[in-house]
């Protein structure tokens, strides 16, 4: 049977690893044991991370329209119940936007939401 080497198959595997911690601290980033274990963390991180983002941006969305709302006499609650009971469909994105670069189209909706 004929002997096999691995060098080649070996190093490929160890500079991707490598390439991926590029930039960490310390044996994180030269040694493969401890890379291999930062990945890991690194990846799960960055899992969670996707996660939170969505919830963080939904959250600023909301303090946004709420401050909008509030010099205009209305609580961010009251006017999204307000919205849903008169069929707009608008997400909470939008509305923020609208609040933040077209003040003039938001008081008009807010009007509409008032009547």
């Amino acid at each position: 049977m004929a002997r096999v080497k691995r060098g080649k198959i070996k190093a490929k595997k160890r500079r991707r690893i490598l390439k991926l911690t590029r930039g960490f601290r310390a044996p994180y980033s030269t040694k493969e044991k401890f890379a291999k274990e930062a990945l890991l963390h690194a990846f799960r991180h960055a899992y969670i991370g996707r996660k939170e983002k969505k919830r963080n941006f939904r959250r600023l969305w909301q303090v946004r329209l709420n401050a909008a709302l509030r010099p205009l006499g209305l609580k961010y609650s009251s006017f999204m119940h307000s919205l849903k009971e008169q069929n707009i469909i608008l997400n909470r994105k939008t509305l923020s936007e609208l609040a933040l670069n077209y003040p003039d189209v938001f008081e008009k909706l807010i009007k509409q939401v008032k009547v």
